[in-house]
């Protein structure tokens, strides 16, 4: 990485290892692609934060390529803070209290 630091919200890193977790269950090969896209991830909004659009609350997205996830994401002037690591077809919207925090 390049770009400024990428930190996680606690409840978003875990998040990350519930989502982990679930798909080393079901298949070894399912669990390196999240891996992967996750890295892909946390490298693209090092390099680029402003390339996803604006989201809600201040907050931007990015999309999981291969998965059904998103990054909900937000900028400070020293790191990018990713608020959430959220399926992108359950509970829309339950991260937003984070965003005021």
């Amino acid at each position: 990485m390049s770009g400024k630091p990428v930190e996680f919200h606690p409840e978003a890193l875990a998040e990350a290892e519930a989502a982990l977790a679930w798909y080393q269950e079901r298949s070894l090969r399912a669990a390196e692609v999240f891996v992967r896209e996750l890295e892909k991830g946390i490298d693209a909004l090092s390099d680029a934060p402003h390339r996803w659009p604006q989201y809600e609350h201040g907050c931007r997205r990015y999309p999981l390529l291969r998965m059904p996830y998103l990054l909900i994401y937000r900028e400070t002037a020293a790191s990018i803070q990713v608020l959430a690591v959220a399926h992108g077809r359950r509970r829309p919207g339950y991260w937003r209290v984070r965003a005021t925090e």
